[in-house]
């Protein structure tokens, strides 16, 4: 034995017997062995318990792998939340193909330029999106195999793209299918497409590793114990559906399938099928808060509503707490396979006034279990901000849920990574007790007079106006002034409060300077998962 070498360098080698590549996949194995008969899909009237999800997975691999799909190719899906989605997060990885999950609100254009970008070989795509897509197709370069979805609980009429349906396809694969794990667990799992909103979408691309570990670590912030049953209000498409499609497994939970939002069937669900969790933009709250009454509910239960995007106002949380909901505020970023923050609440703010409660509420949080690092920076010097809660940073982070990079875009992830830390682009600031709250993004500060104004905030106030349903603030040019805050609100039904009163409103709360100068009434631009364009907004304010 070498003396120079630790003993503990020596003759203890990774090997089969004790080295395994991190990966979801082994969560769903593991559920159809321990729990086969648990219900692990609903769909309509449709009911698969975990042996035939893990059969159909291996189906969906062993089919894809007969065309001659393997390592690194990859496999897309337009698909809504439905049965097929959850297997293709399983069956495509299991082949040792990558998922690319199709924003499917798309346009044709950004469709066919992700279907390029990504060398799509397979696309799996539902019927009811046969025109979008078909363009999309005429459009891209590449030939991939086209797959048709005909769904049985809802049929749709839309037009079959390819020569094979998808239940076909699935029944020429073996159930028996001899699937392994990835050679690496960096290996790309999944592929996801960023909004875009200046220039072409970068490709963000996950690994094993960590989709295992995030989907891990939603068990744990979500408390997922007992039987948890949850409701696909969040589309699969999004982040990987926050990687909960993997999550479920993990404790043999039942997922709710949901093809489209609406009041009533989610109020149903929740009730009927006693719905444990959900996940959502704010505008699902507004949708099960905004019901008729004749579609409202009463649970007899607690539901766990987990939210990103803006913080809820007061008004919201109180609502969604009467109507049976306990809301957690999460923050993340495609980069970050989806939630990397949470809001952890403690004990002792229940004794909180409402308010106060509120404000805590307001914070995106402390990092997951998953994150090893989150830090409100200096985006010069990498140094850390005051922790004072006023001090403005950049939110960074640092570890395993961190995405690999940008696909075929090492300048962009180069820049992306500088200093050894992914640069969000969220600027904000970190309180004395470590949560951190965002302020806004960088190209949202609104500078004017040579004072920098935040978005956010100027939004939390409007929220506070009970005639406010939702409200985001941008810049618009001013000559003088450089820019000045343009709000942009949607007011609840039968409101009649006018822009000079809002403005007042906003005055009154905070500095008279970070008011808004505009207030344009009009229904928010959202994207397919609730979050309002500013961009488009942007736009709008040029050219008031």
């Amino acid at each position: 034995m070498d003396a120079s070498v630790s003993p503990f360098a020596q003759g203890l080698d990774k090997t089969t017997a004790n080295y395994a590549a991190l990966s979801p996949l082994s969560f769903l194995a593991r559920a159809a062995d321990v729990f086969p008969d648990t219900v692990a899909i609903v769909h309509g009237n449709q009911r698969t318990d975990y042996r035939d999800f893990y059969r159909r997975a291996r189906q969906l691999a062993s089919a894809l792998a007969g065309l001659g799909v393997g390592r690194n190719d990859t496999v897309s899906v337009m698909l809504p939340n439905v049965p097929p989605m959850l297997e293709a997060h399983y069956g495509v990885p299991m082949s040792g193909a990558v998922l690319h999950s199709l924003n499917t609100r798309l346009d044709a254009a950004v469709l066919a330029f992700q279907l390029d970008h990504a060398e799509c070989k397979v696309l799996i795509t539902d019927r009811e999106y046969a025109p979008v897509v078909k363009e999309a197709l005429s459009i891209a370069s590449v030939r991939p195999v086209v797959i048709d979805y005909s769904d049985p609980q809802f049929p749709q009429d839309g037009e079959r793209l390819g020569t094979l349906d998808y239940e076909g396809f699935l029944q020429s694969g073996d159930p028996d299918y001899r699937w392994t794990l990835p050679e690496d667990e960096w290996d790309a799992i999944a592929l996801n497409y960023t909004s875009g909103t200046t220039g072409n979408p970068k490709g963000v691309v996950y690994h094993h590793r960590g989709a295992y570990l995030l989907a891990q670590a939603n068990v744990i912030t979500a408390a997922m114990t007992g039987h948890p049953v949850y409701l696909w209000t969040l589309p699969m498409f999004h982040c990987n559906g926050w990687c909960f499609p993997w999550s479920l497994s993990v404790v043999a939970g039942t997922h709710v399938c949901l093809r489209w939002i609406r009041p009533k069937a989610m109020w149903d669900l929740i009730a009927d099928r006693k719905v444990t969790h959900l996940c959502g933009a704010p505008i699902i709250m507004s949708t099960l808060l905004n019901a008729a009454p004749d579609q409202k509910r009463a649970l007899d239960h607690v539901v766990e509503f987990f939210t990103a995007a803006a913080p809820p106002p007061e008004s919201v949380l109180a609502a969604m707490k009467t109507a049976g909901f306990n809301v957690t505020h999460l923050y993340g970023l495609t980069e970050v396979y989806g939630p990397a923050v949470v809001n952890d609440w403690k004990a002792e703010w229940d004794a909180l006034p409402l308010d106060l409660q509120a404000h805590k509420k307001a914070r995106q949080g402390v990092r997951y279990v998953a994150l090893e690092d989150l830090a409100v920076l200096d985006p010069e010097t990498l140094e850390p901000v005051p922790a004072d809660g006023q001090t403005l940073g950049e939110v960074m982070f640092r570890g395993n849920v961190v995405m690999k990079g940008y696909l075929k875009n090492p300048d962009a992830t180069e820049k992306a990574f500088a200093g050894g830390w992914f640069h969000s682009g969220d600027l904000g600031v970190m309180h004395p007790d470590g949560y951190i709250q965002l302020k806004d993004r960088s190209k949202d500060i609104i500078i004017s007079g040579g004072e920098n104004i935040s978005s956010i905030e100027v939004e939390e106030v409007l929220y506070k106006h009970p005639d406010v349903q939702a409200a985001a603030v941008v810049a618009r040019p001013d000559e003088k002034w450089g820019e000045t805050p343009c709000a942009f609100v949607e007011l609840r039904q039968g409101a009649e409060v006018g822009e000079a009163d809002l403005i007042a409103f906003c005055r009154e709360h905070m500095a008279p300077f970070k008011a808004p100068k505009t207030v344009v009434f009009c229904e928010l631009p959202k994207t397919s998962t609730g979050k309002i364009q500013k961009f488009a907004l942007r736009e709008q304010a040029k050219a008031l």
